[in-house]
């Protein structure tokens, strides 16, 4: 029984989630409701936080701008920006996680809705493959294995799409959950 004066926790009502399912089982994202309760999101999660930001949001178009390319993008800017992006934009990608649960996105979809601060995304893409690069020739001239901090599971794939067909080395992920890195091996002779 609870307190008269205590306020009684309710369940909020069920909102359908922002997918649906084809006939071949794919998921796809509905942008339209997607991009209206990411609206919603940002303005409660940028005033909650206090947050010196402004977001546009834009949609490419069907399918994004290209393969692994997202249909829907939050740009932020404002005098905020650096604290999004402190410790490898960590804060943006934490934001970015909890809109995916807002929005209860199969995981299947989870990389059509990115957000990005000052072009963070593109600079970090070219540090991966510039990454990538240095310690697969490190790897081949001294033939010892090189294993990366652990990430995400996309900057892993980036690594191992820069190095397919690279002679001499293989890439593979080790580990699991959050601890999960890339080793890069030599390939024996």
């Amino acid at each position: 029984m609870s307190d008269p004066g205590t306020p009684a926790f309710r369940k909020p009502p069920a909102r359908p989630p922002f997918h649906r399912e084809p006939l071949q089982g794919e998921a796809r994202l509905d942008r339209a409701r997607a991009v209206e309760e990411l609206k919603r999101f940002l303005d409660l999660a940028v005033r909650e936080m206090h947050l010196a930001v402004e977001y546009e949001i834009t949609s490419p178009g069907e399918g994004g701008q290209g393969p692994g390319e997202p249909e829907i993008v939050v740009a932020f800017r404002g005098a905020d920006q650096d604290l999004l992006l402190e410790r490898n934009a960590e804060l943006l990608l934490a934001l970015e996680h909890i809109a995916h649960r807002w929005l209860r996105l199969d995981p299947r979809l989870h990389d059509q809705v990115r957000f990005d601060c000052g072009d963070y995304r593109a600079t970090r893409l070219e540090e991966l493959k510039l990454s990538a690069r240095v310690a697969a020739q490190r790897v081949r001239e001294t033939g010892q294995p090189f294993q990366f901090n652990p990430m995400s599971s996309r900057e892993r794939r980036i690594i191992h799409l820069e190095l397919t067909g690279a002679a001499g080395v293989r890439t593979v992920s080790e580990g699991s959950g959050d601890r999960r890195q890339l080793v890069i091996y030599p390939v024996k002779k």
